[in-house]
């Protein structure tokens, strides 16, 4: 099997990334691994397409000699055609302030990949549909927050106060908790600048606060619309801040700790796994504090490294195991399964 992992910038990847340690897992498994930046994918004149690749020379059992051997490589050109299955594992969030062309380029040659008749996981199709936090008002009302989005600061304003002066505020589009902010009657006086400061760039995304965020979050692994399950542990693990922030997003210091996949988590997942189906998204991951979901995360999940080094468990063979299936499928009936469909069997 040859897969082609679509990142921000090869250079810039690093060892604690899942998708360091899927490619990983694909190699240590026998299969041919590529990777590309977003800015290394050319449509051709012909009509064809190509991608600037590294891979790695031989075989390692760590993620950093890996890594580094990829980054070292050779570059070379590849046709897309050549490969088995893409993966697109982009952040669009990290490149939203440097580098704005780069946003949508992912999915929009993920979109022209599938056409071409590769595999292309999660599907670029409903990826699109993605690009913002307004993808999360399509799942069912019942698993989330009370939710605004609005760009007017009276409507905004309106909508803390009816959450009794507290509430959470965060940019539409964004990734990290970067922009995250919490708002209680402390914060009032500056409650007009606060949505200023995340209006300037797009939409404010208003929900209400949930007490149980005190906690932290909890990650967990959804594929296929089931969660991640490996010897009877679930891939999830909590997220937690020691510190004042309200944000324990990893990025911004969260420690990860082992959590218990409780049944209201098991049947949250129940109530969001057919959509998720229904969009094509292979592997995402679901931030939850307590019954609630926060955030659904389709384009570059992270955490399949903590999941390991909490549980003991490789979760990425897993992964990479659903996917020889897929390709296997891929190659018995052709272009008589849509990539959407394929993607979650």
């Amino acid at each position: 099997m040859r897969l082609g992992f679509v990142v921000n910038d090869v250079d810039t990847e690093e060892p604690v990334y899942t998708t360091t340690r899927l490619a990983l897992a694909a190699t240590q498994m026998g299969h041919e691994v590529f990777f590309t930046g977003v800015g290394d994918l050319t449509y051709e004149v012909d009509g064809s397409l190509s991608a600037g690749t590294r891979a790695p020379s031989k075989q390692h059992k760590s993620v950093e000699k890996y890594l580094a051997d990829v980054q070292g490589g050779r570059r070379r050109q590849t046709p897309v055609a050549e490969l088995d299955v893409v993966l697109l594992r982009n952040d669009p969030a990290e490149d939203a302030v440097d580098r704005p062309w780069a946003v949508t380029a992912g999915v929009a040659f993920g979109q022209l990949i599938s056409a071409s008749g590769v595999m292309v996981l999660n599907d670029p199709g409903h990826l699109a549909d993605a690009l913002n936090k307004a993808y999360f008002q399509h799942f069912p009302e019942t698993v989330r927050p009370a939710t605004l989005i609005s760009r007017d600061p009276a409507t905004l304003a309106d909508f803390v106060a009816a959450q009794g002066g507290r509430a959470v505020l965060k940019p539409c589009q964004g990734s990290g908790g970067s922009g995250v902010f919490l708002v209680s009657d402390e914060e009032s006086p500056n409650l007009n600048q606060i949505i200023e400061a995340i209006s300037r760039d797009g939409y404010v995304v208003a929900q209400e606060f949930l007490p149980a965020a005190g906690d932290g979050d909890v990650r967990v692994f959804v594929m296929n619309g089931r969660p991640l399950e490996c010897d009877g542990r679930v891939a999830a693990f909590r997220r937690v801040n020691e510190g004042p922030d309200l944000r324990s997003n990893m990025s911004v210091g969260g420690k990860a700790v082992e959590a218990e996949f409780t049944d209201e988590m098991r049947r949250l997942v129940e109530v969001v796994g057919p959509k998720l189906i229904d969009d094509g998204m292979f592997l995402v991951g679901l931030d939850i504090v307590g019954d609630k979901l926060m955030e659904v995360n389709v384009f570059s999940p992270g955490g399949i490294g903590s999941c390991q080094a909490l549980y003991g468990i490789d979760f990425a063979e897993a992964v990479i195991t659903a996917i020889e299936h897929k390709v296997e499928l891929h190659h018995q009936y052709g272009h008589s399964l849509p990539n959407r469909r394929l993607a979650t069997l």
